[in-house]
């Protein structure tokens, strides 16, 4: 779809968000769309990561507000249109409960302003490079809640206070204070962004995948299992990991002095 493009090279998938016009504001086909490409980029083997980015000088203003006024504020995302509750869009469809279930690496790219439902959208990435350009608006003066991750996110990413601070009073959060909060990873020059979030999910593409997808997955369980349960999880991952063809390339790779070339395999 125009509004939304997919890149594959060198095991990296990039999505962009393609509506510069009106800050790649979230339509309806563009939640369809994005949740797709990502569910797709985590069945192929051949996607190592997931490089997320907007097109032009904002990453993403949130959901598209005018198009909602025109579905009748905002029944289309809640409502059938026809007034009887039954929800358009399921919620276990959306692209923040995709990106939370998929073990495939995702890195944002925030290339400007993440308002609302893009302050959201970056937040469930694993990592996040922004630009110097970049900033987050909470949509609280917009009358409406986070809706899409940012208020289970925050709490957990900063704690109750600032969370609060940030979500209740709304102000914006510049690229400098997102840094001190640990909201992002690095906050990099605007025009040196794209290729410095290019050179991670390079990096990222170059480890084991199976390993990789494991270390994720063993990290989402550990947020809401406890230390025992965790390590459970972890010896049953690595036991798996043992038998694989990636682990023996790894260790002769190692033994031999060479680079790992592994297949996910």
């Amino acid at each position: 779809m125009a509004d939304l493009t997919t890149e594959l090279s060198d095991g990296v998938l990039t999505i962009t968000l393609n509506r510069p016009e009106r800050m790649n504001a979230i339509s309806g086909d563009m939640l369809t769309g994005l949740s797709e490409a990502l569910r797709g980029g985590d069945r192929e083997p051949g996607v190592r990561c997931i490089l997320i980015t907007g097109a032009g000088r904002g990453f993403c203003a949130g959901l598209d507000l005018q198009q909602l006024g025109q579905m009748g504020g905002g029944a289309g995302l809640a409502d059938d249109g026809g007034g009887q509750g039954q929800a358009a869009f399921k919620i276990d469809e959306l692209p923040p409960m995709v990106l939370r279930r998929i073990d495939t690496p995702v890195v944002c790219a925030m290339n400007g302003p993440a308002a609302g439902y893009g302050m959201d959208l970056a937040l469930g990435c694993d990592m996040i490079l922004a630009s110097d350009r970049s900033k987050m608006i909470c949509p609280v003066r917009r009358g409406v809640v986070p809706e899409s991750g940012g208020t289970w996110l925050l709490p957990r990413l900063v704690g109750w206070q600032k969370a609060s601070e940030i979500l209740l009073i709304g102000r914006p959060l510049e690229a400098p204070q997102m840094l001190e909060l640990g909201l992002v990873n690095r906050v990099i020059e605007h025009d040196e962004l794209l290729a410095e979030a290019r050179s991670w999910a390079a990096e990222i593409a170059a480890n084991a995948p199976l390993a990789v997808a494991a270390t994720k997955r063993t990290m989402r369980l550990g947020l809401e299992s406890s230390f025992d349960a965790n390590a459970h999880h972890v010896m049953a991952e690595l036991l798996q990991l043992f038998r694989t063809k990636d682990f023996a390339e790894a260790l002769a790779a190692f033994l031999e002095k060479r680079e790992a070339t592994f297949e996910g395999r």
